[in-house]
C-alpha cells in the first residue's frame, strides 16, 4: 500500500518551522509538539511528505534517533503515517474532517460576525435614485451574459488606474464574486482535476473547488502571504489546472503578498503552464501605500477577480472576472446554465459609485482601520490569552485562541447572542480549530457588545489545557 501525498518539504522547510521548538523536556517531545502544532494550524498541511529522519536530523543538528522517536509519537497519535518506500506523510487523527456548517441564524438580537462585509456607504441612496433615472436609456430586455457597456468600461477604467491595462472586452460582469469563482471553476477544473488554494482561504472558493468534481491542494499561508517555495514545489508535484490565490488582505489570515513573491509566483506558475486566478476582493482595502496588482498581461495566464462587496456594499451583487476576450467569451457562454445576466439596476448603481470611489474609499478605510484598532484593544481587554496580527486592510482578524476550541465557541455562541465561523471553516481538512476569524466591518458599539458576548461565550468552555506551543505559526 502506498501513502500518497499533495507535497513534498523538505528538511530546510521543517526546521524553519521548528526554529525554538526546544522545551525543556525531552527534545522528541519538544520535536513532535512543534510538528504536531504545524499540522493543526495547516503550516504543514494533510497529505505533505515530510524528510526521511536522517535528513530531518541534520538540518535540526539533533540526533536520529531524537526524530525517530518523535515520528513514532506521532505515528500513533495518527499525525504522521507511513508505508515502506512511500515515506512519511502527515494526517489527520480519523481523516478528514469538514467544519460544521454556520449558515444563517433566525434572533433579532443575534450579532452576525460571520461576514466580512461594511456597511453600506451614505452615496448609496444617491446612487441608486440616479440608477433608477438611468434605466431610461437602457435598450433592450434587459438581458446581458457580458454585462452593461457602461460598467464594463467603468471597471476597464479602474484597472487601467491600477497599472494593469484593460479593455471592455476583457470584462464579464457576474452576480458576485461568487458567482465568477464558480463560472471560473465550472469552466477550467473538471472531475478529478487539482486546484491549488492557500490555505486557510475562503471557504466558498474550497466549496465552487469541490462543486466543480476537482480536487482542492492546500499550501500553507505565512506572515508574508502564500508560501512561494512551497507553491511552486506543490505545482511540479501535482499538475494542477489552475491555481486560486487572495494576495491583498488575504481571507482570513490579512496577509499581504509581497512584491518580489508576486513577481515569482506570476512567473512560477506562468512557466508551469498553470492559469493563476487571482481574487482582488479585498485590494481597495489597503490603510497605507497599496501593493502593486498581482493581476497583468492579457488574461491567458493571469485571471484577475473583483467585487462591490467589500469596497461598496454586501447588498450589491455584482462581481467580475478579467480575462482574455476569448475565456470571456466561453464564460459568458457558460453562464447561460446558470442565469441570463446580472442585475441591470445593480449594474447602473455601481456604475455611479465607481465613479465616486475616491471619496468613498478614503472615508471607508478610515473607518476600518478604526474599527480594527477597536477591536484588537477590546480583544486585548476582554480575552487576553488570545492573539492576533493586526493587518494592513481588509475586513478581518485572524485570532490564535491558543487551543483548539473554535467549533465549541461557534456552536456555543448563539446562546451568547453572537454568530461566529470557526477556523476550520476555512481549511479543507479540518485544521486551524485554535484559530477564529472576527470581522471588524462593525461600527463600533456592535463591536464592543460582541467582544463582550464572545468573552461570555469563552467562559463558559470547557477547554482543555493549552497544549505546549513551543511553536507558533507564522499568521
Amino acid at each position: 500500500m502506498r501513502v500518497s501525498s499533495d507535497r513534498r518539504v523538505g528538511p530546510d522547510r521543517v526546521a524553519a518551522l521548528m526554529d525554538g521548538c526546544a522545551g525543556s523536556g525531552a527534545a522528541y517531545a519538544a520535536l513532535a509538539d512543534g510538528l504536531r502544532s504545524a499540522v493543526l494550524a495547516g503550516a504543514l498541511p494533510p497529505r505533505t511528505r515530510l524528510p526521511g529522519e536522517r535528513e530531518l536530523a541534520a538540518a535540526l543538528g539533533i540526533s536520529r534517533t531524537t526524530v525517530s522517536t518523535a515520528y513514532d509519537v506521532l505515528r500513533g497519535e495518527g499525525y504522521l503515517v507511513s508505508r515502506q518506500g512511500s515515506g512519511t506523510v502527515t494526517a489527520l487523527p480519523g481523516g478528514v474532517r469538514p467544519s460544521p456548517r454556520f449558515s444563517d441564524l433566525p434572533g433579532a438580537d443575534l450579532l452576525d460576525l460571520t461576514k466580512a462585509a461594511p456597511g453600506q456607504p451614505p452615496e448609496l441612496a444617491a446612487a441608486c435614485e440616479a440608477a433608477v433615472d438611468d434605466l431610461r436609456h437602457v435598450a433592450g430586455r434587459g438581458y446581458s451574459s457580458f454585462g452593461l457597456p457602461s460598467l464594463r468600461a467603468a471597471l476597464a477604467d479602474w484597472y487601467d488606474e491600477r497599472g494593469v491595462p484593460t479593455t471592455s472586452e476583457q470584462i464579464l460582469v457576474t452576480t458576485g464574486a461568487q458567482h465568477a469563482i464558480h463560472l471560473l471553476m465550472a469552466l477550467l477544473a473538471g472531475r478529478g482535476d487539482r486546484v491549488v488554494l492557500e490555505h486557510p482561504t475562503y471557504p466558498l472558493a474550497i466549496e465552487a473547488v469541490r462543486s466543480a468534481g476537482a480536487r482542492p491542494v492546500p499550501v500553507p499561508v505565512g506572515g508574508g502571504g502564500v508560501d512561494v517555495e512551497l507553491l511552486r514545489a506543490t505545482v511540479a508535484r501535482t499538475d494542477p489546472r489552475l491555481a486560486y490565490l487572495i494576495p491583498d488582505f488575504q481571507n482570513p489570515t490579512g496577509t499581504v503578498l509581497d512584491p518580489e513573491s508576486r513577481s515569482a509566483v506570476r512567473s512560477g506558475l506562468a512557466r508551469a503552464g498553470v492559469p493563476l486566478v487571482v481574487d482582488e476582493a479585498f485590494s481597495e482595502l489597503a490603510f497605507g501605500e497599496p501593493a502593486p496588482s498581482l493581476v497583468a498581461g492579457d488574461g491567458r495566464a493571469v485571471i484577475g477577480i473583483g467585487s462591490s462587496s467589500k469596497a461598496y456594499w454586501g447588498g450589491l451583487r455584482v462581481g467580475w472576472v478579467r480575462a482574455h476576450p476569448e475565456l470571456v467569451a466561453r464564460l459568458a457562454a457558460r453562464r447561460a446554465s446558470m442565469d441570463v445576466g446580472t442585475s441591470v439596476l445593480d449594474q447602473l448603481v455601481l456604475v455611479r459609485l465607481l465613479a465616486e470611489r475616491h471619496t468613498i474609499l478614503a472615508r471607508r478605510r478610515a473607518d476600518l482601520r478604526r474599527q480594527r484598532d477597536v477591536l484588537l484593544g477590546l480583544l486585548g481587554t476582554h480575552l487576553p490569552g488570545w492573539s492576533a496580527r493586526p493587518p494592513a486592510g481588509g475586513l478581518s482578524l485572524w485570532v490564535d485562541l491558543g487551543a483548539p476550541a473554535s467549533t465549541a465557541l461557534a456552536l456555543r455562541g448563539p446562546a451568547c447572542g453572537v454568530h461566529l465561523v470557526p477556523g476550520t471553516a476555512f481549511g479543507t481538512d479540518g485544521t486551524f480549530d485554535d484559530r477564529l476569524r472576527l470581522t471588524f466591518g462593525e461600527p463600533e458599539p456592535v463591536l464592543v457588545t460582541a467582544v463582550q458576548r464572545i468573552a461570555e461565550a469563552w467562559a463558559t468552555l470547557d477547554r482543555p489545557a493549552p497544549a505546549r506551543r513551543p511553536w507558533a505559526p507564522a499568521v
